[in-house]
């Protein structure tokens, strides 16, 4: 039987995307970068074959040449096999690379200095959202909308959607004021209850809301505001 006439959930690329990569097998990873097998096999049993020559060990797996893969299977050609071999040296380089380090949020400061950056300069509203875990770490920045000189809009659809989609715990809602005025005006302190109400329904806090001005911010938390 084909990979294709599985059941969906079967096939390593659709299993991938419903369970996630880590439900695969060392097999099923291997098959998703050979993509076919043989005449005989499957690419899942072409891929079992080869792990178990190498007592299902991927450093020994790594040891083998193009030329030895393309000689003791059949259906492993050149592309095949120097694609097994640029997966397996990526792995390798991988675990020299540094960890990724997440900035973490633990005042208003801390957003005000992340986001400054990016809105000091504009002649424009700008309206981001920074999306943080349950330890306070940035997942993401996103930018939600572009306005005018003196407003932006916001859809709390799109703020939660992209909150959601990162699986972030936490909200920091950020905006600019090209006047330089950092007093948030009635419109942002409706923006903001309703963030705030809308968020908690699918158990997401809204932790804080910036309004950055020249060189300095306003902070609804800071000011007792949520």
């Amino acid at each position: 039987m084909k990979i294709k006439e599985w059941a969906e959930e079967d096939r390593p690329r659709e299993k991938m995307l419903l369970k996630g990569i880590a439900s695969l097998s060392d097999a099923e990873l291997l098959a998703i970068l050979i993509g076919s097998g043989n005449s005989h096999e499957t690419a899942v049993q072409l891929s079992q074959r080869i792990l178990f020559s190498v007592d299902n060990n991927l450093n020994a797996l790594g040891k083998l040449s193009v030329k030895e893969l393309m000689s003791k299977f059949k259906g492993i050609g050149q592309v095949k096999a120097i694609t097994i071999n640029a997966a397996l040296e990526l792995g390798k380089r991988r675990g020299s690379c540094d960890h990724i380090q997440r900035p973490e949020i633990r005042s208003s400061h801390d957003t005000f200095r992340l986001l400054h950056p990016l809105l000091c300069d504009l002649p424009h509203e700008e309206l981001w959202a920074v999306l943080v875990n349950r330890s306070c770490q940035v997942i993401e920045k996103v930018k939600i909308s572009q306005g005018g000189t003196s407003e932006t809009s916001a859809d709390l659809r799109l703020i939660l959607k992209a909150a959601i989609t990162a699986l972030a715990s936490s909200i920091i809602l950020c905006h600019n004021h090209p006047s330089g005025s950092i007093r948030p005006s009635r419109e942002d302190d409706q923006l903001t209850q309703r963030l705030k109400s809308a968020a908690r329904l699918v158990d997401i806090n809204l932790l804080d809301h910036i309004v950055i001005g020249d060189g300095s911010y306003y902070s609804y938390s800071d000011e007792g505001k949520l």
